[in-house]
């Protein structure tokens, strides 16, 4: 009898698409477009000036920094940064980046389960990270409970829940992404990831599947979120937005598109 292979874990399946090679910006519309990059550098200088004006000094736990392209900023803004990336080649890249900076610290958070222990901090930062996490809201609910009084949350880059969102904006969304998929010579991938979405189908030892983890669960509820951190911090807001990877796409969007995305920031923990 020919055993079942086993499901590949998650970190198994970010490996494979996280690799020391990958290329994050090419994905990434808070990397590639300067229009949504600086609003999460801009969100990361306020939110670390803000926690330093109430109590002297900021350390931030940022949640799956993937290559540290914000880490860099987080330092800039006067923040002490422990780092945490499930992928391995993630870590050696991102490691090797700061091997020369002592206000940076790097965890290899193979299980998912590092940055929820540990002492203090003074905010948590997550930059398109929540939708890779299966229960968000603990994760969330847990990293809070670490925040010092006066400290911050901020979290970015996530896409909207799908059931609250019309069909012209889930249409406009996927078929933004399948042109920009299209455009990166992938055609086979991007066809095949199309029909799967078409037919409520997701593989599971599929990275193309599974790495995005919120095609499964339909987005991320971003009013559960508002709702979990409104009476833990004295000021949250949430922000809405279009995001795509496409440039032009990016653009006209930004001038048309309906929102697709947001980003939460709550201050002063109570």
């Amino acid at each position: 009898m020919t055993a079942t292979p086993a499901k590949p874990s998650m970190a198994q399946l970010q490996e494979r698409e996280h690799d020391v090679g990958h290329d994050y910006a090419k994905g990434s519309p808070h990397i590639r477009h300067s229009s949504v990059r600086e609003r999460v550098i801009s969100g990361v200088h306020d939110l670390v000036g803000d926690v330093i004006d109430r109590n002297g000094a900021c350390r931030v736990l940022e949640l799956g920094a993937g290559h540290g392209t914000f880490t860099d900023h987080l330092v800039a803004a006067g923040a002490e940064v422990e780092v945490t990336e499930m992928s391995a080649p993630s870590v050696e890249v991102i490691r090797h980046r700061f091997r020369h900076n002592p206000k940076v610290t790097v965890v290899h958070d193979r299980g998912g389960e590092a940055a929820l222990g540990g002492g203090p901090i003074g905010a948590a930062v997550c930059i398109s990270v929540l939708h890779h996490i299966p229960d968000y809201l603990e994760t969330v609910k847990r990293l809070v409970e670490r925040i010092v009084p006066g400290g911050a949350f901020l979290s970015v880059q996530d896409p909207l829940w799908y059931p609250r969102r019309s069909r012209i904006s889930m249409g406009l969304d996927r078929n933004a992404y399948l042109l920009w998929r299209l455009g990166q010579g992938e055609l086979r991938r991007g066809l095949a990831t199309r029909l799967r979405r078409l037919r409520g189908v997701y593989d599971e030892t599929n990275e193309a599947d599974m790495v995005e983890y919120h095609v499964v669960r339909e987005g991320v509820d971003e009013q559960a979120l508002y709702a979990l951190l409104a009476p833990e911090f004295e000021w949250v807001e949430l922000q809405r937005y279009w995001s795509t990877q496409s440039g032009l796409l990016q653009s006209v969007g930004e001038r048309l598109g309906p929102p697709t995305t947001f980003g939460i920031v709550a201050r002063n923990r109570r």
